[in-house]
């Protein structure tokens, strides 16, 4: 039987999220929350300016999104207290608004027929957060009920990070995240909290904060305190790529740390990992599902123990596949 879902903000992601799992038979999207009326909202899942339009014909009718021959209701509430996700069977609500990123805030979905609520943004005071293909052993049924699915950089940056530090130890790094534009950012001048992001996001590199680095303990505590790193927003709108520089305590090369990729991408990080010896560019990823995607030409080592890896990843697409791939592994594990 399928997985009954409720989305709570049917913005990039939560949109996102529904596509990729449209042809699923593990998981049915039962409802979806957001302020905006249901036409608007199935326009914008049909018709999509990064990713394409979907096949399927979608419509919005009696306060309802059809997309082929499935059905998802829509509420418009404010406060998730309000929400009667009950009333659809709801069993998983995906909390993708961006505004419930707290424990507490988010709990108010566990109500009724919602057993489990998955984060799709950073958290605060969160049961567990996890990255898929570096943690999700950790995971335990019984007590984690808030799950945060961390951000894309971190899905990107984690594997790669694991992978460095399990072969030749880490022993401090930093990141920078060139990151395509998002939702957050203005189009033209406009007042924002951060300076740098109040300024027109397709006319300049924008540098700002990225959370991925001094996040990554919660998926690798042994790398607590050992990594920082920032964003440089781009004006380009989707695809984003992770240049990862670190000191390792063994001495390496370039070779051997692209093997220590390759082995991992086809072995234990399938479908998470990949690795690209082509010279391509930030579009030919555009789509791609994998987390992240080392960019092997790009890797290099100095004096033996100072390793630089590139890594790219479909900053709306491989994260929403893996907001999928949480849904059908919580649910595989008992809720």
């Amino acid at each position: 039987m399928a997985i009954r879902v409720g989305i709570n903000g049917f913005g990039r992601i939560g949109r996102n999220v529904v596509r990729t799992a449209l042809k699923s038979p593990t998981i049915e999207f039962v409802a979806v929350n957001d302020l905006t009326d249901a036409k608007t909202l199935a326009h914008l899942l049909k018709y999509d300016s990064v990713l394409g339009n979907l096949e399927e014909n979608v419509s919005a009718s009696d306060g309802c999104i059809s997309v082929g021959n499935k059905k998802m209701k829509v509420f418009a509430e404010k406060d998730p207290a309000n929400l009667n996700w009950e009333s659809v069977g709801a069993q998983i609500v995906v909390e993708s608004t961006g505004r419930f990123t707290e424990a507490e805030a988010a709990r108010k979905h566990l109500r009724g027929s919602v057993k489990k609520v998955i984060i799709s943004a950073p958290a605060k005071n969160e049961d567990i957060t996890i990255v898929l293909g570096v943690n999700e052993g950790k995971y335990d049924p019984v007590k984690h009920h808030i799950v945060s699915n961390a951000s894309c950089t971190t899905n990107c940056l984690a594997p790669v990070a694991k992978i460095v530090h399990d072969k030749f130890t880490i022993q401090s790094g930093t990141m920078t995240t060139i990151h395509s534009y998002t939702n957050d950012q203005v189009i033209l001048d406009f007042p924002h909290k951060d300076l740098r992001r109040a300024r027109a996001a397709g006319l300049s590199m924008i540098p700002t904060s990225t959370g991925a680095a001094k996040a990554l303990h919660l998926v690798i505590p042994e790398l607590k305190g050992k990594l920082d790193g920032f964003a440089m927003r781009v004006p380009t709108p989707n695809v984003s790529v992770v240049d990862l520089v670190v000191f390792t305590e063994k001495k390496t090369s370039a070779e051997e740390v692209n093997a220590a990729m390759k082995e991992a991408a086809g072995g234990s990080l399938k479908g998470i990992l990949g690795v690209e010896d082509g010279e391509l560019v930030s579009i030919d990823f555009r789509g791609d599902s994998r987390s992240s995607i080392v960019d092997s030409p790009m890797t290099r080592v100095v004096m033996g123990n100072c390793v630089k890896v590139i890594s790219w990843y479909d900053n709306e697409w491989g994260y929403s596949c893996r907001v999928r791939d949480l849904i059908e592994f919580m649910a595989k594990k008992g809720l």
